[in-house]
């Protein structure tokens, strides 16, 4: 299957906070990281190039720049040869070097996981779209909180729908193969 050439792993904001958050569970959080260490399995065993986004929240919050919660998850750690990018906005391409990595290393194709799928996640599939990649948003490997109007499973219902076909291709976690 030649679809998958040139692809990259975008995982975006899995780190410590996310599941740090005082009296409010990241949805399915478990599963998230099954899912995400599966897709990451798949890349590295096929040399696929990996692309980590941590965002830098304000000094005093979770994810405040060199707090332990700022830290990626370590159930998915990065290793040597995996780009991870600084990010202080909703959109992993603005202001970082997201873009220029990606055309470093030839990747038309990105595979998107991660946190919090209406903010980052959706931001990243739009852009990516608008930038001209083809992406697939992972169905099974993004993730949220519930707010006040939906409950995250609804959160991520809705962004799969509005993300899928528009903007990205959905994909389950077991139906991504990495050449």
């Amino acid at each position: 299957m030649k679809e998958m050439s040139n692809t990259g792993l975008l995982i975006i904001d899995v780190q410590v906070g996310m599941f740090s958050v005082p009296n409010l569970p990241l949805y399915n959080g478990d599963k998230l990281i099954e899912n995400i260490k599966k897709l990451l399995g798949n890349a590295r065993a096929t040399n696929t190039p990996v692309f980590f986004v941590q965002h830098i929240g304000p000094d005093e919050g979770l994810l405040g720049k060199g707090k332990p919660t700022w830290e990626i998850d370590s159930r998915i750690k990065p290793v040597d040869n995996e780009i991870v990018i600084s990010k202080r906005t909703p959109d992993s391409f603005h202001k970082t070097p997201l873009h220029e990595e990606l055309k470093n290393k030839s990747i038309g194709k990105l595979v998107i996981a991660g946190c919090q799928t209406e903010f980052c996640v959706d931001t990243a599939c739009r852009r990516a779209f608008t930038i001209g990649y083809d992406s697939i948003l992972v169905e099974d490997a993004h993730s949220t909180f519930d707010n006040e109007i939906l409950t995250a499973s609804q959160i991520i219902k809705h962004h799969n729908r509005i993300l899928g076909g528009s903007f990205a291709k959905l994909k389950r976690t077991d139906e991504i193969v990495f050449e």
